[in-house]
């Protein structure tokens, strides 16, 4: 494995146990179905980190499993604000210091307020994104929640 990510940093720091998958992408299937199949896991494994932007709270990060959406409305609830809305794909990188495709949960350039859907806890093993298009961490739900230090919600529909 080259460069560790800064996920893989944070993971390193903490003790917790995970394995790395490399995969080759396409900037045109980056989507999870097409991720899932890549690393053999079903699209409900692989939990998807997502950029938005509160009226209140400014920008936040949610991460939810691949098949399902987020409830923006739920989000709004829970994170103290009317309405949230999707950052443009231009603007990922400057925020979080990934590329779109390569958003982690762990180790964006600033701390922001975390929601993670609360099955995650109940989910033997995991996958988030290492940092960087082509780089899957596979490890427990359980640890993704304590690393990621996010709050646990139900945000999908």
């Amino acid at each position: 494995m080259s460069n560790k990510t800064n996920a893989c940093r944070i993971l390193d720091s903490l003790r917790i146990p995970y394995k790395l998958q490399e995969y080759d992408w396409d900037e045109n299937q980056l989507d999870v179905a097409t991720v899932a199949v890549k690393v053999g896991l079903q699209p409900n494994e692989l939990f998807k980190t997502l950029i938005l932007r509160g009226d209140k709270s400014g920008i936040l990060a949610a991460c939810i499993p691949g098949d399902q959406e987020l409830n923006l409305k739920s989000l709004a609830s829970v994170s103290g604000n009317k309405k949230v809305e999707m950052v443009s794909v231009k603007e990922i990188q400057a925020l979080t210091g990934y590329i779109r495709g390569g958003v982690s949960p762990l180790g964006m350039k600033k701390k922001y307020p975390f929601y993670i859907q609360s099955s995650v806890r109940s989910m033997e093993l995991v996958s988030i994104s290492g940092g960087r298009r082509g780089l899957q961490i596979f490890l427990r739900g359980d640890d993704v929640a304590a690393a990621s230090e996010g709050q646990l919600v139900d945000i999908v529909n």
